[in-house]
């Protein structure tokens, strides 16, 4: 396995509209490698996600750990092809950060309760319902698939701030109101 060159902010791979992935194609080494080598890059960095168009693959696949508390904890899978139907419309704002952005932080506003539909890594078709962190970690990761970052869903550029901020100013303050 490798690590893969992460894409940063400006490179057009991620502003371009990704191709889907015939089924066939799943199922190559070629792609079964780009998987486990995505799974290794975002390890590495310390990502709960990692967007294809990141690693300049344009393709619609996305590797993810999907754990509820954002933690990086949990095995990681990946979407290939993936559909979201949102089944909570009111969107709630939360904290952001990119691989792709690197040290950035900003709240996106994101359906609270989705659904996603994709092919898993073996070319069968899964349906997840996720809620909450795990439904914003697909829905960052499908706007990468999109060409969109999120800077593009902020309503407002006043949260934006540099991890070290962040960790002094927020993070402090999120962890205080989830105790409540």
């Amino acid at each position: 396995m490798s690590i893969l060159k992460v894409a940063r902010m400006g490179h057009p791979v991620l502003r371009q509209r990704t191709r889907p992935v015939d089924k066939h194609e799943i199922r190559t080494d070629a792609f079964q490698k780009l998987i486990d080598d995505m799974i290794e890059t975002m390890e590495e960095y310390s990502g709960i996600g990692l967007a294809a168009p990141q690693v300049h693959e344009s393709k619609r696949l996305f590797v993810a750990v999907l754990d509820a508390e954002g933690q990086g904890e949990g095995e990681p899978i990946a979407l290939i092809n993936p559909e979201i139907t949102v089944l909570s419309g009111a969107l709630i704002d939360g904290w952001e950060g990119c691989l792709s952005i690197p040290d950035i932080r900003g709240r996106v506003p994101r359906a609270p309760h989705i659904s996603v539909s994709a092919l898993n890594r073996e070319g069968k078709r899964i349906e997840i319902e996720a809620r909450d962190f795990p439904a914003r970690v697909i829905q960052h990761e499908t706007d990468h698939l999109d060409g969109v970052l999120f800077f593009d869903r902020m309503r407002t550029f006043e949260s934006l701030t540099f991890m070290d901020e962040f960790s002094r100013y927020h993070g402090r303050r999120e962890e205080e109101e989830e105790e409540e």
